[in-house]
């Protein structure tokens, strides 16, 4: 062979084996934030604060526009995330409570575990919020790494935990928010700011893993939970940030501003490591918030109604992306609705899991549609509902409709989603062949439903008790002309 055509045949063969083959198990990484803005990204519009890391990987990727998850609040939300499943038929429509020895049980077969079993090396990095007991830890849940802390949120500057947790203890008050970091269940004496400890931690995870896969010199793909705390409260950012976003005036704004800014030069980070370790072109990244931007913390989900707790879009509609070089399609928007809960399905079938045969999911793999930028679920309906103290409120969407109704009182209201995301205008007396046809199915869904395994507080559940909850019955088969 001449040395052209040698020259020539070396630099084809090195270009195929760049390109990730359709066949190829990539490593996944999902990265969510909590309580994060559907506006307070750039990809999706956010002005005064900065995410060029974010946005150049939606820039380079497809950005979901109807991205859901399947409930208002961080931990049904994860439950959805981790099972593939709506937390109510499971029992779980609320946060795991602060207290008491509750949480995800041996039975559920998570996102996590199917992973592993697949041959992941599997992380998580953050937040967990399915357990604070030993038994529910994550390491006893299919990862085999984990650094973070398993409540449902945590204070940011861990130099003043141990002094905060003592001022608690004295006071008998919940210390979930003060504990101190952990690995693998060991707990760590840390100092900085906890978005910045967490995006170290990832960064750690993502360079082991290629020297993992190296040294057992055959494929070890990995998959990498990053739950970011921020931009949950406690509202706590670091100095430097705020200096750098001094020109927002409002003070509240421009304390999450900073927080969310801090997630964002984490990604940038982590995003670092998987190119230095030469990972990046073979790793499929999701971005994504757990639920809605909190309001009244300065978060902003215009153009939708409402925010976190809400079954109105504000609440469930979230920013996210998803991003891998030469197969997700690139510089694309995405428009149909897609749901958290369809991510385990969908990486299964990315990771050639084995699932067994009872395995029970209520999301489907959208993979060859997604790719294709066709409607997964066309004809199918996506649901949320949020019980609150007196009465529930369900939403529901379907392709280019959402109903939506507050309590026996309300009436079912009709959007035109697609062109009303703002949920403005209610159509449902032009459309109430639509409303009835949409809530035979919320019926349907509810009847799937159980007695929750807790509450938050345990008045929740005496008012529950009390008030005669849930009330689908009546919600569902009455009030279409309220």
């Amino acid at each position: 062979m001449s040395q052209l055509l040698r020259f020539v045949f070396l630099a084809i063969a090195s270009f195929c084996f760049l390109l990730p083959a359709e066949g190829t198990r990539p490593n996944i990484l999902v990265i969510i934030a909590d309580d994060l803005g559907y506006a307070d990204v750039g990809f999706n519009g956010a002005k005064d604060i900065p995410t060029p890391h974010l946005d150049a990987l939606a820039e380079n990727g497809t950005i979901c526009t109807s991205g859901y998850v399947a409930h208002p609040f961080c931990g049904p939300s994860r439950v959805a995330l981790m099972t593939g499943r709506y937390p109510h038929p499971q029992g779980m429509p609320f946060n795991v409570p602060a207290v008491g020895k509750l949480g995800i049980e041996d039975e559920q077969y998570l996102l996590s575990e199917m992973m592993q079993d697949a041959g992941y090396r599997t992380g998580i990095v953050g937040k967990w919020h399915l357990g604070l007991e030993p038994q529910y830890h994550p390491n006893k849940h299919g990862f085999e790494d984990f650094y973070g802390f398993v409540g449902g949120g945590h204070n940011y500057f861990p130099a003043s935990y141990a002094e905060e947790l003592k001022r608690r203890v004295q006071r008998n008050r919940p210390t979930e928010y003060v504990t101190p970091l952990e690995r693998n269940g060991t707990p760590l004496e840390e100092t900085g700011y906890l978005t910045d400890i967490l995006s170290r931690e990832a960064d750690r995870f993502v360079r082991e893993s290629a020297k993992s896969a190296e040294s057992a010199k055959s494929e070890k793909p990995f998959f990498l939970y990053l739950a970011y705390n921020a931009p949950h409260s406690p509202m706590e950012a670091k100095e430097e940030d705020l200096k750098k976003l001094a020109h927002i005036p409002d003070e509240k704004r421009r304390i999450y501003a900073a927080m969310v800014h801090a997630v964002d030069r984490g990604v940038g980070r982590v995003v670092n490591a998987l190119k230095e370790s030469e990972q990046f072109e073979n790793t499929l990244i999701v971005f994504l918030s757990d639920n809605g931007g909190k309001l009244v913390f300065g978060a902003d989900n215009g153009p939708l109604r409402m925010g976190k707790g809400s079954a109105y879009e504000g609440g469930i509609r979230v920013p996210m992306l998803f991003h891998w070089p030469k197969v997700v399609p690139a510089g694309r928007t995405f428009s149909h609705p897609v749901s958290a809960i369809n991510f385990y399905p969908t990486f299964a079938g990315l990771a050639k899991a084995e699932l067994p045969e009872d395995t029970k999911l209520d999301g489907i793999d959208i993979w060859n549609d997604f790719k294709a930028g066709r409607n997964a679920r066309e004809g199918q309906q996506l649901f949320a509902a949020r019980h609150r103290e007196n009465d529930t409120e369900i939403s529901s969407r379907r392709d280019q409709w959402k109903i939506y109704r507050y309590g026996t009182k309300g009436h079912w209201q009709l959007y035109r989603i697609d062109q009303d995301p703002g949920e403005a205008h209610d159509v449902s007396s032009r459309h109430p062949e639509v409303v009835q046809g949409m809530v035979s199915k919320v019926a349907e869904w509810t009847q799937t439903h159980t007695i929750p395994k807790w509450h938050d507080f345990p008045k929740d559940q005496i008012r529950w008790q009390k008030n005669q909850m849930p009330h689908y019955e009546e919600m569902t088969q009455s009030g279409f002309d309220k």
